[in-house]
């Protein structure tokens, strides 16, 4: 099909298996650049082999990768199936370079090997080695999971204090903390692509945290046209470096100069956005019309990313309209496996869809070495008028094969039956079926006597 000026309309397909912001702001730009979007989704999508003849359905001429693998449960998947469509049509985020930029230890181990500044680490596949190897950290370090997303899985450690090399099913690491002059964590994110920076945010840490994710209730200014040169050289070098189209390059200063802290091939735009009133979005979707072809007005780009239209994209496949999301159950009492800082261990949770958040005994916390404490939180409880002040501690929670990373409140559930309480936190992830219980051998009502916490 032609546009007016003669020029091919390309159909540009957007992988995604999910319905963020980001999906439907590209896939709307692609539209208002006047080019076909198709969302690729598990409703509508197929790949044949006939007679040695591969063909997409629907069909495309170019698709942006925007499969979220860091918080997946099965990463190795979607990477594959990106894999399968890479081979087929020209992709933006290859599958080889987005491998590279989910783990973090990975991506550090690439930007040090290009001499790009990175903090020290150490990933060790042993409890032995990689505590032997911590002191060279000093009393306090960052421990984070090599995986992982939102700031999830990561913490700011006591070394006095062992760690171990795994939370759960995923690997960790240690990293040296960049230390900072100001009482405020801060740090860059630099949104790159195509090799250009479209936008830049100052990320300050919340109160009672030093993580600067925005999903964390972080603060954000804008500094696109602020950037230091250092910070500008440094984030289009490691956006070289890492093969990417389009990612949020992670940089903090400290004595020695800018770091870089991670990569994502995935980054969400709604901080961005509120920081500096522009969405990536249609520089996105230029990018890829362009690569396969086509044309666009560069004065249209530039009014398109005044706005971030995550509306309803008009090429969502009807059956998604309609079609529930498949949503696991859980039941009123469930197993998982909680982890902490120096271990896992497995243990019975009770639902509770009143509680906004979970909670864990304190004597579970101490063993699995949930922690540190981030900061207090009010809690209301019972007759109390005002609530009880409890500590509260990142936690990661697997459950039937899924990783929750979540901040729980610490609390003496001693004199209760269950030592871990599930709240909406993780609970919105699932339907609760109450009659289900992994205490008891069959299904069975719950007692009169027992009522929520």
């Amino acid at each position: 099909m032609s546009l007016s000026d003669g020029s091919q309309r390309v159909r540009v397909g957007v992988l995604a298996l999910h319905n963020s912001k980001e999906t439907k702001a590209i896939l709307n730009a692609v539209e208002d650049l006047g080019h076909q979007p198709v969302w690729l989704r598990r409703e509508n999508t197929s790949v044949s082999i006939d007679d040695g003849e591969i063909t997409i359905d629907p069909a495309v001429d170019i698709i942006a990768n925007r499969l979220l693998l860091s918080n997946s449960e099965a990463p190795v998947e979607g990477l594959g199936l990106a894999a399968t469509f890479d081979h087929v049509r020209p992709m933006l985020n290859q599958p080889c370079a987005v491998l590279t930029a989910i783990h973090k230890f990975a991506t550090a181990t690439v930007l040090a090997d290009w001499e790009a500044a990175v903090p020290d680490a150490l990933l060790a596949l042993s409890n032995e080695r990689l505590n032997d190897g911590r002191e060279r950290f000093g009393e306090i370090g960052v421990y984070k999971t090599a995986i992982g997303t939102h700031g999830g899985g990561t913490w700011k450690v006591d070394l006095t204090e062992p760690v171990n090399p795994r939370v759960g099913k995923r690997q960790a690491f240690l990293q040296e903390l960049i230390e900072q002059d100001t009482e405020q964590h801060s740090d860059l994110r630099v949104y790159i692509v195509g090799g250009r920076i479209v936008g830049a945010m100052r990320r300050y840490a919340p109160d009672g945290d030093w993580r600067t994710n925005v999903a964390l209730g972080g603060e954000v200014t804008d500094v696109t046209t602020t950037l230091p040169e250092p910070a500008v050289e440094t984030a289009l070098y490691t956006s070289e470096v890492m093969d990417l189209d389009y990612a949020g390059i992670d940089l903090v200063e400290g004595a020695e100069g800018w770091h870089v802290l991670e990569v994502n091939p995935t980054a969400g735009f709604k901080g961005l956005y509120r920081a500096t009133g522009r969405s990536p979005a249609p520089y996105i979707a230029q990018m890829a019309i362009e690569r396969a072809g086509g044309s666009v007005e560069t004065q249209r780009v530039e009014e398109l990313t005044t706005t971030l239209d995550d509306s309803t994209p008009s090429c969502m496949p009807s059956t998604a309209r309609t079609a529930s999301e498949d949503v696991p159950i859980i039941g009123y009492i469930e197993k998982v496996v909680v982890s902490g800082t120096s271990g896992s261990t497995t243990s019975l949770a009770k639902s509770d869809t009143g509680a906004t958040r979970s909670s864990i005994d304190t004597s579970l916390a101490a063993e699995i070495g949930a922690g540190p404490i981030k900061s207090m939180t009010r809690v209301k409880s019972g007759s109390v008028k005002n609530g009880k002040v409890r500590p509260v501690v990142d936690l990661v929670i697997g459950i039937g094969g899924r990783q929750h990373t979540v901040t729980a409140s610490v609390e003496d559930r001693s004199h209760m039956d269950y030592p871990l309480l599930l709240g909406r936190d993780i609970l919105q992830h699932y339907q609760v079926n109450v009659r289900r219980r992994a205490d008891v051998d069959q299904v069975s009502a719950l007692p009169d006597d027992e009522s929520e916490e």
